[in-house]
């Protein structure tokens, strides 16, 4: 599933990600955070801080 959502990530051109809401915005990068921190896989926490930093990044 992570590397469905980072092929997405990588596709999706910037202006499709400010159709995020602000809120929604947030709510994923805490959810982002959330599997960085508890996700029993070292590959899942490690996938989940990249696409947390990348997603940020994309939407400041």
């Amino acid at each position: 599933m992570l590397d469905l959502l980072d092929s997405l990530l990588d596709s999706v051109p910037e202006p499709r990600l400010r159709l995020l809401a602000e809120d929604e915005a947030r709510a994923l990068m805490v959810l982002l955070g959330v599997l960085e921190v508890e996700a029993l896989s070292e590959d899942v926490r490690r996938a989940a801080g990249d696409m947390r930093l990348r997603l940020g990044a994309r939407l400041r």
